[in-house]
């Protein structure tokens, strides 16, 4: 077993795959915000769900402590926080290139919103991808939901592909 002290345990998080983009790992995705050491030598690990409900932060949880104490890390305590809210303007640049080698085209640009309430929308999202494949801009949603809800399945008109779309949150 490695001996905790030699360890970083930032850079042992930090090597954590998401279960569901397991080409990205939970510091590319943005979701690993915060790794501490207290007085009393307890690993303090903080992430933020992409989305309330997000049926992945278990298994989250549970990968960051077993990483964490295969690394030496005895008490190891994983929390949630949820303010302020991830955003997927959080993706490092190194991820949103791992989602393209992987053919998931990343999100653009998270919306901006102004401070207060958030208006009602009566249709759907407008979202644009280029495809992964071919870089056409040319593409159409098939379904607003993929292999998981934060991603949309899309088809690319140029080259006839589909795509899984990273939504913009």
């Amino acid at each position: 077993m490695v001996s905790a002290v030699q360890t970083d345990p930032r850079a042992v998080a930090a090597t954590v795959t998401d279960p569901e983009l397991p080409m990205l790992t939970l510091a590319d995705l943005g979701v690993l915000r915060d790794v501490r050491t207290t007085d009393d030598g307890t690993v303090v690990v903080e992430i933020t769900p992409t989305y309330s409900g997000c049926p992945a932060m278990g298994v989250m949880r549970a990968d960051l402590l077993h990483a964490l104490h295969a690394a030496g890390f005895r008490d190891v305590e994983v929390r949630t926080v949820l303010s302020p809210a991830w955003t997927t303007d959080w993706i490092s640049e190194a991820g949103r290139g791992a989602l393209a080698a992987a053919g998931i085209a990343p999100p653009g640009r998270a919306p901006v919103r102004s401070p207060g309430p958030i208006p009602l929308q009566l249709g759907p999202a407008r979202r644009t991808a280029a495809c992964p494949q071919c870089g056409s801009p040319d593409t159409v949603e098939q379904s607003e939901f993929s292999g998981t809800a934060c991603k949309a399945l899309r088809r690319c008109r140029a080259c006839g592909e589909p795509f899984e779309h990273v939504k913009e949150i």
